[in-house]
């Protein structure tokens, strides 16, 4: 281990700052990997329909920070007095963060005990019975489908609007050279795309390296594609990030409570 613990971030754009500001925090070197670009997409007919029917839909679920930050922007266009009736669900901290700054607005989110996953939202007891109830769920292009698919097994209309694009990208310079050597301390990924595309560029020694994931879901993936030691932080915000970081490094925590979450 290193004087000052080498770890790399892979969280794309504005999103990646709140946790490498943590982690410098913390007092260990921090790297981004830059491997994942996010795009808005042009405004379909479907998603134009939708910002129009926005106010008869009963709840609308977010799935992340960046659809979080799109939703924003296009309701300021449609609705600039936001109507009262949808219910508001984000699938993680860091995306109600968002939601309550840009549209002030109540979001439901899993309790703080659970994972920050689609299945612990999943489990909010008044997402139960849908029936005869209009659901909005605002993400990526692609994508899981389970959100959509449990919602409307409990009686919902669903209609899904994709409001950015994920790129991919291939590792180059510093980035490539340390996945190639494995020469670094600890890698944090809270994507199981993510880890699909790093595990490609990832050697033995890479691979034999401490990986951080924000869920049992990702912990399980990455053992199925070859990372050797997973750890499951308690949660996906900086605070949970850094704490689990800390614990591998073998490093003095400190008070995270009023870190931003992301």
């Amino acid at each position: 281990m290193s004087v000052r613990p080498r770890v790399l971030i892979t969280r794309p754009g504005a999103r990646g700052r709140p946790l490498r500001r943590a982690l410098e925090d913390l007092g260990v070197e921090v790297e981004s990997l830059e491997v994942m670009r996010l795009e808005g997409l042009p405004e379909a007919q479907d998603t134009r329909r939708a910002w129009l029917d926005f106010d008869h839909y009963h709840s609308v679920v977010v799935v992340s920070p960046f659809a979080a930050e799109c939703l924003a922007e296009a309701l300021d266009r449609y609705w600039p007095q936001l109507p009262l009736g949808p219910g508001f669900y984000a699938v993680g901290a860091g995306t109600a963060q968002v939601l309550n700054e840009r549209l002030g607005v109540r979001v439901r989110v899993p309790p703080a005990s659970q994972e920050n996953t689609s299945e612990a939202l999943l489990a909010l007891p008044s997402l139960q019975r849908l029936e005869h109830r209009r659901v909005l769920l605002v993400a990526g292009e692609g994508g899981r489908t389970a959100i959509a698919e449990t919602l409307e097994r409990r009686g919902a209309r669903v209609d899904r609007v994709a409001l950015y694009r994920r790129q991919l990208v291939a590792p180059t310079g510093m980035a490539a050279r340390r996945l190639a050597d494995g020469d670094f301390d600890v890698m944090v990924v809270t994507s199981g795309e993510l880890l699909e595309h790093l595990a490609g560029w990832c050697s033995r020694a890479a691979l034999n390296q401490p990986l951080i994931v924000s869920s049992q879901r990702l912990a399980t993936l990455a053992q199925t594609l070859g990372y050797l030691h997973p750890r499951v932080a308690q949660g996906a915000t900086p605070a949970a990030l850094v704490a689990a970081v800390a614990d591998v490094c073998n490093l003095d925590g400190a008070d995270h409570d009023d870190l931003e979450k992301g």
